[in-house]
């Protein structure tokens, strides 16, 4: 058995974590605007992407091609709000998980960088 992340959490924990994050994004009125498409589409894709993510099997590119994060995210603007807001919505999700909290502190350790990357939009004084 392999050590990686994703092995150690498990699919049905990524599941989980899935199922909880998206119940936060899409009450969360900071960045729920970001998020149009079908729930269960957008969940199953993320469930792909996060997979191949913590370590896992490649799905999301034996679906979609390299992940190219950053250019599948450049239609939508995204101010480093946005991206703390996200930020906060997993970090709830992670905690929620039926973990130990080491294993959550790894888990929640890949995303900031990965988060704050996706911001390609200044914030407007408004």
């Amino acid at each position: 058995m392999e050590n990686t992340l994703y092995d150690r959490l498990g699919e049905d924990n990524l599941k989980l974590l899935i199922d909880y994050f998206y119940n936060l994004i899409f009450e969360d009125e900071q960045i729920k605007h970001l998020f149009k498409n079908d729930k269960e589409e957008i969940k199953q894709k993320q469930f792909m992407f996060l997979s191949q993510f913590l370590g896992g099997p490649n799905l999301y590119t034996e679906k979609f091609g390299h992940p190219r994060l950053r250019a599948r995210h450049i239609p939508h603007r995204i101010t480093q709000t946005d991206a703390v807001a996200w930020l906060k919505c997993m970090s709830a999700a992670v905690d929620k998980l039926p973990i130990d909290e080491k294993l959550k502190d790894e888990l929640f350790e890949r995303f900031p960088q990965t988060a704050m990357f996706m911001v390609n939009t200044e914030e407007s004084n408004n």
